[in-house]
């Protein structure tokens, strides 16, 4: 593959700089410095993973979230799902932090028959390609969660969609990272180094770091990256997520599972949090937490669980999901040799940090695109095919 090829590869690994410090980025550095690579990752702001990464829920949702025209998608969120467990424990390992795996498993809720016939169908497709779902009654679903609406109708459970905390993930993979001795430039935004047409690496700030493969995983951010020229730009846009977190006793949690109700999600975390999101919205980098976006997520997580209203509000926030023109990844080559980009996962960054860091890694290291990752590369929305 002559994106991935550093020039004149040896048997020595490849130098490598990556632009962005979100969970997709660290992991992949992580990864290729454990592999033996020299790799230099900058991010922007002060700190890793504050942006997408942040802002997430966690879920490692591969089964719900599957949907028709995404069966490739599916497929790599169903291998990184299996990675996760033995990921979360190497990262843990390595990082001596927590990372927050829960493998309690998802309810999906329906409170009208029309939701529960919509559930169905999703299900038998999902099924389909290989899924795993429990259909379970009203009485059966409360038996699991007693503070479920009343107006429960069924339900769904999904043994196999866990979560993360991904804060804690950000804050363990950085660790990692710098244990396997890569190179962390904080607070200095980075541009592409290119000579002719070839990326040679980044300069950040007024340094130049010179090296084989430049990666871009820069989130919502990655199509503004300095140096790229305009043609080679890749195609993310921010969609904007609110959500907000209450507060539960965290000796007498409301919910133990995360559950899903017509219109939002909730996400307990082991110390007394209660995560409930999230809107979609194409607002640009509007960061505002709006009275309707609030409203909307409270009143559909009152209608699932009712006795949330007790709980305090503990936080809001807004975050930027990096969006592509058919909202699955990009990943591998772009047109520039030297340049691969990992970016645009919208809904499943979190779900899919093991998958890409194996599979980037993978490609970095041979110069082979795996076939796991083929489907998702960025030549796939150009308007006239590659000669």
């Amino acid at each position: 593959m002559q994106n991935a090829h550093p020039p004149n590869s040896s048997a020595s690994p490849p130098s490598v700089a990556i632009v962005g410090g979100g969970v997709i980025g660290l992991s992949l550095g992580w990864r290729l410095a454990q592999a033996g690579c020299r790799v230099t990752l900058v991010e922007r702001n002060p700190e890793t993973g504050r942006g997408a990464s942040w802002a997430a829920a966690g879920m490692l949702a591969a089964g719900i979230e599957a949907e028709p025209t995404e069966e490739p998608l599916f497929a790599l969120a169903r291998w990184s799902q299996s990675l996760w467990p033995g990921f979360a424990a190497e990262l843990e390992a390595a990082s001596g932090l927590p990372v927050g795996y829960d493998a309690t498993g998802t309810l999906v809720c329906a409170f009208t028959r029309d939701q529960a016939e919509k559930l169905r169908h999703g299900i038998a497709f999902q099924r389909g390609l290989g899924g795993v779902f429990d259909w379970l009654s009203a009485a059966a679903a409360r038996a699991r969660e007693p503070g479920l609406a009343p107006s429960l109708v069924a339900a769904a459970f999904s043994p196999n969609d866990h979560q993360v905390d991904n804060r804690l993930l950000a804050t363990a993979l950085a660790e990692a990272f710098r244990r396997a001795g890569g190179h962390l430039i904080t607070g200095v935004e980075a541009a592409i180094d290119l000579a002719g047409a070839r990326a040679v690496g980044i300069v950040a700030g007024e340094t130049r770091h010179p090296a084989d493969i430049v990666v871009i995983a820069a989130g919502a951010w990655s199509r503004a990256v300095p140096g790229l020229p305009a043609a080679h730009r890749p195609p993310t846009r921010p969609i904007k997520g609110q959500m907000l977190a209450l507060r539960m006793p965290p000796t007498a949690p409301l919910v133990r599972h995360v559950v899903w109700g017509g219109h939002c999600y909730l996400v307990p975390r082991a110390d007394g949090r209660l995560l409930v999101g999230a809107t979609v919205e194409e607002r640009g980098f509007d960061p505002a937490i709006t009275a309707g976006g609030l409203l909307g997520l409270l009143d559909d997580a009152w209608r699932t669980v009712p006795g949330i209203e007790e709980l305090p509000i503990d936080e809001t926030w807004a975050g930027f999901r990096p969006g592509s023109p058919d909202d699955q990844p990009m990943l591998g080559a772009t047109g520039i040799d030297g340049l691969l980009v990992a970016t645009g996962h919208h809904r499943n960054g979190i779900l899919l940090t093991p998958a890409t860091a194996a599979a980037m890694a993978e490609m970095i290291l041979t110069g082979r695109t795996p076939d796991r990752i083929r489907s998702f590369g960025i030549a796939r929305f150009e308007k006239e095919p590659r000669p």
